[in-house]
């Protein structure tokens, strides 16, 4: 079984369950993720989106996921996770999703990043947020 779907959905079910069970998350000084004022959008419905992170040290696997929004806000399109590197310096990320390409268009979306750690708990994964980023955005075709 290919590894992104896999993670895909173990990082959208630990999003869901975190939002959920968990008080909003609210980042430590030194914990961020931002987005940047563009992402693009190829003709075959691929989104990029990226920006940069900033998060320490934690227990278990931590991931920069992201989401876009265009005509209905309640509608968000998971657009790929990437693993995170926390040390406290800032990195890059990007992800790339493909959504349908009658479903998002040029224009002003909303994006949701998120920097997200899956601490050991019992019996499952606990989603901890770090940090996150809510923004309007230009999606330029490319």
């Amino acid at each position: 079984m290919p590894v992104r779907p896999v993670l895909a959905a173990t990082l959208g079910a630990a999003a869901l369950l975190g939002a959920l069970a968990a008080p909003a998350a609210t980042a430590a000084p030194a914990e961020s993720v931002t987005v940047d004022a563009t992402a693009r959008l190829a003709a075959d419905g691929t989104v990029t989106l990226s920006g940069t992170y900033r998060c320490l040290p934690g227990t278990g696997p931590v991931f920069v996921s992201s989401s876009v929004s265009q005509a209905d806000p309640r509608i968000r399109h998971g657009i790929g996770g990437g693993a995170a590197r926390c040390d406290g310096a800032e990195h890059r990320w990007e992800n790339s999703g493909k959504v349908s390409s009658e479903t998002l268009k040029a224009g002003t979306a909303h994006v949701q990043a998120d920097v997200m750690e899956l601490r050991p708990g019992a019996p499952l994964l606990v989603p901890v947020f770090h940090a996150t980023e809510d923004r309007d955005i230009t999606l330029v075709g490319s």
